[in-house]
């Protein structure tokens, strides 16, 4: 099918490059000159495994394209993915104004029937109200169908989540339409779910608030075995063992963070109050959430008394493994405190540190090794389980360390390992 992807974020960019990949030709179309300049060259903007040898093996076969003009991108396609963001607003609302602007450039730059298909996170209703634009700007008439079709893609892992997905949601009101997309999908062989727009829409916020929702519990009961001395890791795998309860999003952690989880539960919350009804559980997994982002800071802060003039090393700035995402990262918040405390901060990642510094400036310090940011310094504080972080050798934070305490956000370490060290270690949920 001919196709065209708008946005070449996370989503956009990988289902685009994975669409070509499986026969599909692929115009991705956005606004921001470098990047479009970066991906013709075959370079990624994002950091996402292996996605650079698939976007230039697929611009060499002839099945992918690039580019800042919207008629060259929009003409003479099937079938076109909205794959724009949808940012926050300050009461917790998703804002819809990229997708408002992409919807009138597709509108006004097509040349024929259309599938208009929508990737991005929308709330409830907002297929309903694509359809009225369309409506209204659709001057010379052309037959064009509103389709969701919500992505489940995880930073880091999104390529191989994209041919191994559980399944792949479409949202129609016409069968027509329905069928089309689902033959776009046809060659991943994965599961597809056909609901209505409003059904699909929900399935996206209610998966990720439920994920959400596991996390907090999780850390609520680290948070309690710490208290009555039971071990959290053990406690998780005898739970996960039930089959109705699972063993995924059971680790006990400084909580959740980046693009999705944040802003979806938040937008959930602001769904259901448009609608009078108080999500009661939602509101305490956020709460439970901001809460758990600090944990190790005011562990600190117990055992220290004061962190003024203290230096902290931040191991891990991404808000998991595998990615350079920032956004609503566990480390940035304890950074941030850490600075009002009055520390002298350090961070390391071996891959976000320039999205990092686009956030925290000059605030903190940066180091280019896990060695020199831990150097001299009193406190090291884990925030992202990084494989690098996980095998670095226990005795050098002994030896490089000022004063080797170290506060684990993401139980990187075995208890019995940390028992050969002289140094003073706090974990989540752990004696």
């Amino acid at each position: 099918m001919k196709v065209a992807v708008a946005g070449t974020g996370y989503v956009g960019l990988v289902t685009g490059v994975c669409l070509a990949e499986v026969g599909h030709d692929v115009t991705c179309m956005d606004i921001d000159e470098y990047k479009i300049n970066m991906l013709k060259k075959g370079i990624s903007p994002i950091y996402e495994p292996g996605l650079d040898p698939f976007i230039q093996q697929n611009i060499q076969s002839g099945r992918l394209f690039f580019t800042t003009d919207a008629k060259e991108a929009y003409r003479n396609k099937e079938i076109i993915i909205v794959a724009v963001g949808t940012p926050e607003n300050e009461d917790g609302s998703a804002n819809l104004s990229y997708i408002q602007k992409v919807v009138k450039d597709i509108v006004e730059n097509i040349n024929g029937p259309l599938i208009l298909v929508t990737k991005s996170t929308v709330p409830v209703g907002t297929n309903d109200q694509i359809q009225e634009w369309i409506t209204e700007w659709n001057v010379r008439q052309y037959p064009i169908e509103v389709v969701s079709n919500p992505e489940f893609l995880r930073e880091g892992s999104a390529i191989h989540d994209t041919f191994h997905g559980d399944r792949i949601v479409i949202g129609a009101n016409s069968r027509e339409a329905s069928a089309q997309v689902a033959r776009l999908y046809e060659p991943f062989h994965i599961p597809i779910v056909q609901t209505s727009i409003r059904s699909a829409e929900m399935i996206k916020y209610a998966a990720n608030a439920f994920l959400a929702t596991k996390i907090s519990f999780i850390n609520e009961i680290a948070n309690i075995c710490e208290k009555v001395g039971a071990n959290i890791e053990d406690v998780a795998y005898g739970i996960g063992l039930d089959q109705r309860i699972g063993p995924h999003f059971l680790k006990a952690g400084i909580g959740y963070g980046g693009s999705c989880f944040p802003k979806d539960t938040k937008a959930l919350v602001q769904i259901a109050g448009n609608v009078q009804h108080q999500f009661e559980l939602l509101e305490a997994v956020i709460k439970v959430n901001n809460k758990q982002q600090v944990k190790l800071v005011k562990k600190a802060k117990q055992i220290f008394g004061s962190l003024n003039g203290k230096k902290c090393a931040i191991l891990g700035l991404s808000f998991k493994p595998n990615t350079d995402d920032v956004r609503e990262a566990a480390s940035i918040v304890m950074a941030k405190e850490l600075v009002k405390e009055g520390a002298a901060v350090v961070g390391y990642d071996p891959i976000a540190i320039d999205n990092a510094k686009s956030v925290l400036g000059d605030s903190i310090q940066y180091a280019h090794s896990i060695e020199e940011a831990v150097q001299n310094a009193d406190i090291a504080l884990i925030a992202t389980e990084w494989e690098e972080i996980k095998q670095f050798p226990l005795r050098k934070y002994v030896e490089l360390m000022k004063t080797p305490y170290v506060f684990d956000g993401r139980n990187c370490y075995s208890l019995e390992e940390i028992k050969k060290y002289r140094l003073k270690y706090y974990s989540i949920g752990r004696n």
